[in-house]
């Protein structure tokens, strides 16, 4: 599994693009999934097997995916729909294509953050205001 952590400031280029940090692209391979958060607050990047774990893990709590079961059919549509295949450059970046930056509110300034098993881009702003929003002492008591 890819153990990814950290917090780095970058920016898109005029062409969408952004550049992983190197301690990323150590352990990425140069295919990877990006997909809208659920809350399209930001963007997630996972290697493809990290994405199709992940899509398994939503169903896991109901005893996992049912292709009978019509809301469970929506709901991966919907999950896979919203991932696109991308590739890493020669210069260490990867495109973000125009409506997942819309969508994930994707300003120039964006900030990349390791979250063990994939990475997440973030708007600079809205990583501010996510963080503040954070109580930390009241994530670590019951």
């Amino acid at each position: 599994m890819t153990d990814l952590v950290g917090e780095y400031h970058h920016k898109l280029d005029s062409k969408g693009r952004v550049s992983l940090p190197s301690d990323f692209r150590k352990v990425l391979s140069k295919n990877l999934k990006v997909s809208l958060s659920p809350e399209n607050d930001c963007l997630y990047v996972f290697e493809p097997e990290g994405f199709g774990a992940w899509v398994d893990s939503i169903f896991e709590a109901n005893g996992g995916y049912r292709a009978n079961n019509a809301k469970d059919v929506k709901m991966r549509r919907w999950l896979n729909a919203r991932a696109r295949s991308v590739e890493l450059d020669g210069s260490g970046r990867i495109g973000i294509s125009a409506d997942h930056r819309e969508k994930a509110g994707l300003a120039k300034e964006v900030v990349l953050v390791g979250n063990t098993d994939h990475l997440e881009i973030w708007d600079a702003e809205r990583w501010e205001a996510f963080n503040d929003s954070i109580d930390i002492a009241d994530l670590f008591t019951e």
